[in-house]
């Protein structure tokens, strides 16, 4: 099993991966909250508390650590945890910040349209 790294649990946590994010995050604690098989930890006092402080790297390092240990003594555990971190890595190579935009003009007279955006994808102007 595959280390999580703790940055990605931090962000799904706090919600900087966006809709898709806060998707990956819930489904994380679907996966979590099933019973664990021969007695391992399930994790789920460790996801909480990452979800009360998501800005924790101690409780995100936590939370990976329990889950690659409940991985280790629960088979079918590993198999959706590690389809899990696959898909949610797999989202963080999108993510792109938490939403901030700053913007600054300066220099004098004002020259023409200004256009202030993030995440939109393509955009065309006189076509």
């Amino acid at each position: 099993m595959e280390h999580i790294a703790p940055e990605l649990l931090m962000a799904l946590a706090g919600g900087t991966a966006g809709a898709a994010g806060q998707h990956i995050w819930a489904s994380l604690r679907g996966l979590v909250r099933r019973r664990p098989e021969g007695g391992a930890a399930s994790g789920e006092a460790e996801l909480t508390a990452l979800d009360e402080a998501a800005d924790d790297g101690d409780r995100a390092r936590k939370l990976a650590e329990v889950l690659v240990l409940r991985a280790q003594q629960d088979p079918a555990f590993a198999r959706a945890l590690d389809a899990w971190r696959r898909e949610a890595e797999a989202l963080d190579g999108k993510r792109t910040g938490a939403g901030d935009v700053h913007s600054e003009f300066s220099g004098g007279e004002f020259q023409g349209p200004v256009v202030v955006s993030r995440d939109i994808g393509k955009l065309r102007f006189g076509e």
